[in-house]
Formats: structure tokens, sequence, C-alpha cells
């Protein structure tokens, strides 16, 4: 009877300690699952863009550069593709605005920039645009 009872609890205690092991590993889910992504994956599927240098409306000139961020290489492949669409896209934005908007607007235009970007794109989205470089004349 006693050995019995020491057998029972012996696997009773083996598959409680199994049930949490397949219970804490189960749980924590991958980073991808989550929406992080490690800052080699948003480097591989982002563009950093040529320089540009425009007229603002009020005359002032600009020059900038971007990195956009798609979700997958397959969207920076189309948008590679797209790079004339994408300095169009950038120059119209940039001849609408004065250097009084552009001084502190950039977020809006980095957010505008997006939005725009991702009606022409089809293979993917753009999730993030960054002014990496700045210079207004």
């Amino acid at each position: 009877m006693f050995r019995t009872m020491i057998i029972i609890l012996s696997t009773l205690t083996v598959i409680g300690v199994v049930a949490l092991i397949l219970v804490f590993n189960l749980n924590n889910e991958p980073e991808e699952a989550s929406g992080e992504r490690s800052i080699d994956e948003i480097r591989e599927s982002s563009l950093l863009t040529e320089e540009i240098t425009t007229d603002l409306e009020d005359g002032d000139f600009i020059r900038i550069r971007f990195r956009i961020v798609t979700d997958s290489t397959d969207a920076l492949e189309e948008l590679e593709k797209r790079d004339f669409q994408m300095q169009n896209v950038l120059i119209k934005e940039l001849a609408t605005m004065e250097g009084e908007t552009f001084q502190s607007g950039l977020s809006g235009l980095e957010e505008t920039v997006k939005l725009r970007l991702n009606q022409v794109m089809q293979e993917g989205e753009v999730t993030d645009v960054y002014t990496v470089d700045k210079v207004l004349q």
C-alpha cells in the first residue's frame, strides 16, 4: 500500500512539473506574433532615400533624407521599384509647406508621406517614416 502511494505521488509530481514547463513555454509568444521586431529586421526591411533638394512654398530650400520602414522584404522590393513615385510624393508634400510649417510639422509630414505611400503600395505597407537628415535654407 505504501509503495503504491509513493508511485502515485511521484507520477503526479512528474506530470505536474511537465505541465508547468509546457504552460510557461507555450505562454511566451514569439516576437513576430507580438508585433515587435528586432532592429536588424527593421533595417533589413527599410529604405534610405536619396537626398532630395527642393523648394518650399515660401521660396526656402530644403535638403532632406528619410528612412522608410516597410512591414516585409517583399514590400521593400516593391518600394524600391516605386522609387519614382516615392520621390514624387515627397516633393509634392514638401512643395506645399512653408518654412515655419516645416519646422513645426515634421511629424505630420512623416505621417502624410506614410499614408500617401501606402495608397500606392500593393505588396505590403509602410509602417514608419523617419527623417534622418534635413537642412532648411
